[in-house]
């Protein structure tokens, strides 16, 4: 009966050991930028490394959060059709408020993307420093643009926040545009939508069929 015994504890300490490693699998196994809402945050779907889960963000609309010190970020691709933002610096993150149940009163409405963005105040506060992360001179052509579009629930953490080089409008608003279109005629789903937008906007179209 000890032998019995000691063995039970021991496959309890090992499942115990298991949901840990679990949790830590479901979130990339990397903790969240500093200065990211991911400390009052829930992530939503599921994956690593690419396809993470996206922070699911509280800040309030006028908020836009920190960039952590010392941050230093890579730019991918080589021109504006191409340029994506560095993942461990701007993986994007989403309002926790905005859901697939509450679209149609919410990122569907018109006026929406006015009520919740931040004043240029806030923005520029930041701004200096995300672009210094990522090596890009602020007299550069450019934006300050939401990796997961506020049209698509993306939400104002810096961790969503990157410098997209190139004239306005730029390719990527097409994108996010189409995106919209098809998540308020529920061809595609909110949540399909944001993470193809997060893991590569370049391909988010023809990942989600919203482009057909």
């Amino acid at each position: 009966m000890p032998t019995i015994s000691k063995f039970l504890i021991s496959c309890a300490a090992v499942a115990v050991f298991c949901v840990g490693c679990k949790s830590t699998a479901a979130n990339g196994g990397q903790s969240a930028p500093s200065g990211s809402a991911a400390g009052t945050s829930a992530a939503a779907g599921a994956g690593g490394g690419a396809n993470a889960p996206l922070v699911r963000s509280r800040l309030a609309p006028s908020q836009v959060g920190t960039v952590p010190a010392g941050l230093h970020c890579h730019m991918g691709g080589n021109g504006p059709t191409t340029y994506v933002p560095d993942r461990s610096c701007t993986p994007g993150a989403v309002q926790d408020a905005v859901t697939q149940s509450n679209i149609d009163s919410t990122i569907c409405t018109t006026g929406y993307t006015t009520k919740i963005r931040p004043a240029a105040s806030a923005t520029d506060k930041i701004k200096h420093a995300l672009y210094t992360a990522y090596g890009v001179p602020d007299s550069t052509k450019s934006e300050l643009d939401h990796l997961v579009s506020l049209e698509l629930g993306g939400s104002n953490d810096t961790t969503n926040l990157w410098p997209e080089p190139g004239s306005l409008p730029n390719p990527k608003d097409t994108v996010e545009n189409a995106l919209h279109k098809a998540v308020c005629a529920h061809k595609v789903t909110l949540a399909a939508a944001q993470q193809a937008i997060a893991t590569n906007w370049t391909t988010a179209l023809a990942v989600t069929g919203a482009g057909k």
